[in-house]
């Protein structure tokens, strides 16, 4: 995820965007990819039956309340759940992928009917911090080679959007500032309490004001798609 306050403002926006676009007849079974602990499940229990899968057993308490719902496991073919899912998540995933591509065909084969793909990807290798390099980020994306990625994985993408436009200058600025002084990349510290909630009433502003507005820049990006016919 991006910084602190970031990610909790990204976790409303997507709930929110999925509460929106809820079908009539509900989401169905929703399979959140690289779920970590299961930690937007209590989140989504709103939408019906959440399931995830993790790739690191080191991410999932063993104590975990939603451990029984959560395969432990790469997300390839090896995954072969008996249903088929209404919405499938893939939140900050794609970009530490070796194949980005060869995920996004598996995630569609696993698509109920009419079934979407919501995706949220770290955007504009211009903003590449050390974050990405301690995160072990293969890359950072635009809506136009997303969409190149798309093509290969077999995604039709209905709507792509950036998002945190704020925290885009903002790491511009922290890009130059590792260039010219060779920082040694460190884990973020969390931000005092005071400034995360001014950082997260920041990023709900943000999404109030420009939720509709075809926002040229952000330091991520939100895709939502189906599966080619």
């Amino acid at each position: 995820r991006e910084e602190i306050s970031a990610e909790y403002g990204g976790k409303e926006m997507i709930v929110g965007f999925i509460r929106e676009r809820r079908p009539k007849a509900g989401w169905g079974t929703i399979l959140d990819v690289g779920c970590g602990n299961g930690l937007l499940f209590d989140c989504l229990r709103e939408f019906g039956e959440i399931q995830g899968v993790e790739a690191s057993a080191d991410l999932v308490d063993v104590d975990s309340p939603h451990r029984s719902r959560i395969n432990i496991g790469p997300f390839d073919s090896n995954f072969r759940p008996r249903q088929r899912y209404g919405l499938i998540l893939m939140l900050d995933v794609l970009e530490h992928l070796d194949d980005p591509a060869g995920a996004l065909r598996h995630a569609t084969s696993l698509l109920a009917p009419d079934g979407l793909v919501l995706i949220t990807v770290p955007a504009f290798m211009a903003i590449w911090t050390n974050h990405d390099d301690l995160n072990q980020h293969r890359t950072r994306f635009t809506k136009r080679s997303f969409r190149g990625l798309a093509a290969k994985g077999n995604l039709r993408v209905l709507e792509d959007r950036y998002f945190f436009h704020w925290t885009f200058p903002v790491k511009l600025a922290i890009r130059a500032l590792e260039k010219l002084t060779a920082v040694t990349p460190a884990p973020p510290a969390v931000p005092a309490s005071a400034v995360n909630r001014f950082l997260l009433d920041l990023c709900r502003l943000e999404h109030r004001l420009f939720r509709t507005l075809p926002v040229p820049f952000g330091s991520s990006l939100l895709v939502v798609g189906r599966a080619e016919a």
